[in-house]
């Protein structure tokens, strides 16, 4: 006759990898039953679609609403239509100027957001592990957090001047927060059992952070990317408009010089752009979310 449970490192062995290790399943009886069997690859091109019409969708209400508003005659000699605007776009991308602009935006916001991830990243580290100095700077950072980027112009140009350095000095300070921010949340809500697990495990406090802590925080640390590269962004188009450096016809300084011609055609066409690249590189955050939940067994199988 069979016998009934678990045999030695079986099942239970399999639950304890699979709370430390999230690549690793912990399902087990009836959550187990549950499981679907047919995997679809996160990349694959039903799951991109799935992602994207919802978004063309949203985006296509909106250039209705915006040819309404246009017919309407509301402000005719100010607001251009759609498709004025998008042959307009059309034609900047047949010019370098604009796929200049897009590399050396993206340039900034790739530099001023690595260094927001590596400085947060640190200081959500050594703040939520460390009781005293959490209760000197844990509200500072929320403040800083709060603080609105443009604020941080006036000093960041006295410090650096009219530089691309000042750019990254303000999109550092408006981001860095978010990622300290969501590295402490994620590690306040581990549960206090798989830490004394890993203590009775043996394991160092090197090997706790990276093999326990960091792992079980990567849910809110994303998140929490997530959230630094919104505030990145906007801080971004914010000194760009405010700080423009002599040939480096950026995206913000191409919007700049619309503005100062009264150009509302381009400068809506420049808002289209800002807004797409803002949307591609949610999607990648959005996706990189749903992997993760996926791993953890957070989602659905059915629906995955």
């Amino acid at each position: 006759m069979a016998r009934l449970g678990s045999p030695p490192g079986g099942a239970g062995a399999a639950g304890l990898a699979g709370a430390l290790e999230p690549g690793i399943p912990a399902l087990a009886g009836l959550d187990n039953l549950e499981t679907v069997q047919v995997r679809k690859h996160p990349w694959s091109a039903r799951s991109i679609w799935a992602a994207t019409w919802p978004k063309l969708l949203a985006i296509g209400l909106v250039i209705g609403l915006w040819e309404i508003v246009h017919l309407t005659g509301w402000k005719k000699y100010v607001l251009p239509g759609p498709a004025t605007v998008f042959a307009n776009l059309w034609e900047q991308m047949q010019h370098a100027q604009l796929w200049q602009a897009i590399y050396i935006t993206m340039h900034r916001a790739v530099i001023g957001f690595t260094l927001s991830v590596l400085i947060g990243a640190i200081i959500g580290a050594l703040v939520s592990r460390i009781k005293p100095l959490r209760a000197a700077t844990g509200s500072l950072i929320t403040a800083l957090q709060t603080m609105p980027s443009i604020a941080w112009f006036p000093f960041a140009i006295i410090l650096f001047g009219a530089t691309t350095n000042a750019i990254i000095f303000v999109i550092v300070l408006g981001s860095a927060p978010s990622v300290a921010n969501g590295l402490i949340t994620g590690v306040d809500y581990i549960p206090p059992t798989l830490l004394r697990a890993g203590k009775t495990m043996g394991l160092s406090r090197v090997a706790t952070y990276r093999h326990l802590i960091l792992p079980a925080s990567l849910p809110s640390f994303v998140s929490g990317l997530k959230q630094a590269w919104a505030f990145a962004w906007r801080s971004l188009m914010a000194g760009e408009l405010l700080v423009i450096i002599f040939g480096q016809p950026s995206i913000g300084a191409l919007l700049s010089s619309a503005q100062d011609q009264s150009d509302m055609t381009t400068a809506i066409a420049l808002m289209i752009v800002i807004l797409a690249l803002g949307i591609v590189v949610d999607m990648l955050f959005s996706k990189t979310d749903a992997v993760i939940r996926r791993r953890r067994g957070m989602t659905d199988p059915a629906s995955a």
